[in-house]
């Protein structure tokens, strides 16, 4: 589970908070993982405590945000695709960007992209058979020679690390001939080659993505990349404690199930608890449960469903009834294997663009960060801005740092619910041992008011908005009783006035 992993890790005491730590239009040049290393420590303070790393490995252009990967065994360490750096710097700079978040109690996860290769080294001849890009399992053609990128002989690397040299037999698809300069989905011919079943069912088969489609049934692929899960873990040091994973909707579920499994088992990689989350993109609670549940080990995913609740939510203003934004989420049915986020990359400018509204992105945060269920993952360009495509840069979210610190310091016991108005909503955390608890309430129309228990404990303290965007001071009642307000489209969250790390607030 995703609080287990994190604790396997992490010496820190206070709740998990993943950040993905880069964004689309991220600047280029070499300079990121240094930048990360920096970050470090003003990321830890506020409450970040594991980082999801862009690709590390080298892509087929030396800029590339690594999508398109080229060789895994290559974390800017070889003089291949214009360069010995990728996008984001050299190896030793990444391994000193894990290091230094380590030394500041953050854990790394790795982005593995794994469906596909770019870039080859060469063109090969193979047979194929063309098929309907809207039904990947229906022929379109007769069985022909195509010459097709799929020769990696990794030239600036040799040997190191893996000797396996690519070719056409371990792939099972490529989208252009290089003889005829056609684009078309070309599914390659091979005795027992086809498809993998276990991928969405988008399009009857949706094991094609892009460029050469990794065949994960053939041993040599299969080996190979099972070794790489565990060399680079390895590589990277003790920092590194899981991975995300690309695509996993167009991978083969079989495949994920045995390299998660190979690696919690094997010793010397000493991640028996190892994270797990894949980017299983779609708005869809009953495709996301089947997939989890056919994996026969744990797993997370990234709860689409409840970002598109998001999306909704923000389009429609208060007209939205916010009792329903749980419906059909992730975080609601399957709370464990959740990780919740508000926005991430892939929806700026980019084919999964779904950009949730700056005007609700504060009230979607707040309710990701000061419950307790799901994992929750703070998008860099949220905290940071972006730099957005075609020159349209987007703000960051006001004071996320703050509300990140808010989880860290008060987002702690029992949660009550007061979800009576489809405008309103609010809830109390109540606290643990050693930890003050919060009021919180969200509006997403009118001013708001919200009457509710905190405890008797707490009689006659003085809360105020850790936020400042409501003014005053509320009283808490003998009864443990109070009412709390919030702004019109805004958030609120109420701690005791001399509660510890208040000082912290309202410095961004």
């Amino acid at each position: 589970m995703s609080g287990e992993a994190n604790a396997a890790y992490s010496s820190k005491e206070h709740n998990y908070t993943m950040i993905q730590a880069f964004e689309w239009y991220s600047e280029g040049g070499g300079v990121h993982w240094k930048k990360l290393a920096k970050l470090a420590p003003e990321l830890a303070d506020i409450g970040i405590t594991a980082m999801w790393f862009p690709p590390p490995t080298k892509a087929a252009g030396q800029d590339s945000v690594g999508y398109d990967v080229y060789d895994l065994y290559d974390l800017g360490e070889f003089d291949q695709k214009g360069g010995r750096r990728t996008k984001y710097g050299t190896k030793e700079e990444l391994l000193e960007a894990v290091k230094k978040a380590k030394d500041n109690g953050i854990i790394m996860y790795v982005d593995a992209v794994l469906n596909h290769k770019f870039g080859a080294d060469r063109t090969e001849t193979f047979g194929v058979v063309e098929v309907d890009t809207d039904d990947r399992t229906k022929e379109i053609s007769d069985l022909y020679d195509i010459k097709g990128w799929t020769g990696f002989d990794f030239p600036g690397r040799g040997n190191k690390y893996s000797s396996l040299k690519w070719n056409f037999n371990h792939f099972t698809g490529v989208d252009y001939n290089d003889e005829t300069q056609k684009t078309s989905i070309y599914r390659i011919h091979g005795d027992g080659k086809s498809w993998a079943k276990g991928v969405d069912k988008e399009n009857k088969n949706y094991d094609y993505l892009m460029g050469a489609d990794i065949d994960h049934k053939h041993p040599e692929a299969l080996q190979d990349i099972i070794n790489w899960g565990k060399w680079i873990l390895k590589e990277l040091g003790p920092g590194a404690a899981g991975f995300r994973f690309d695509a996993v909707k167009h991978i083969d579920r079989s495949f994920i199930a045995d390299f998660v499994k190979s690696i919690r088992a094997d010793e010397s990689v000493d991640r028996p608890k190892m994270f797990a989350v894949g980017e299983f993109w779609k708005d869809s609670l009953a495709d996301l449960e089947e997939y989890l549940g056919a994996l026969g080990t744990q797993f997370s995913v990234f709860d689409a469903p409840l970002h598109y609740n998001f999306k909704e939510a923000g389009d429609r203003g208060g007209d939205y009834d916010m009792r329903s934004i749980w419906d059909g989420t992730v975080v609601q049915k399957r709370p464990i294997d959740a990780v919740t986020l508000v926005d991430n990359h892939e929806q700026v400018g980019q084919a999964l663009e779904s950009w949730v509204s700056p005007a609700f992105k504060p009230l979607a945060y707040a309710l990701i960060l000061l419950r307790p269920s799901g994992y929750p993952c703070v998008f860099w360009g949220d905290l940071y801005g972006t730099a957005g495509p075609k020159g349209n840069p987007q703000q960051p979210v006001s004071q996320l740092g703050d509300l990140i610190r808010a989880r860290k310091l008060y987002a702690y016991g029992e949660i009550r619910d007061y979800w009576d108005h489809m405008n309103c909503v609010g809830w109390i955390r109540t606290g643990d041992e050693t930890r003050t608890g919060c009021a919180v309430v969200l509006c997403n129309g009118a001013e708001g008011f919200k009457r509710m228990e905190v405890g008797k404990e707490h009689a006659n303290e003085k809360w105020t908005d850790v936020l400042g965007w409501c003014q005053g001071e509320i009283t808490i009642g003998e009864d443990g009783w109070a009412q709390f307000k919030c702004s019109a489209q805004s958030v609120s969250v109420w701690v005791k006035k001399d509660a510890p790390g208040r000082e912290e607030f309202g410095k961004q």
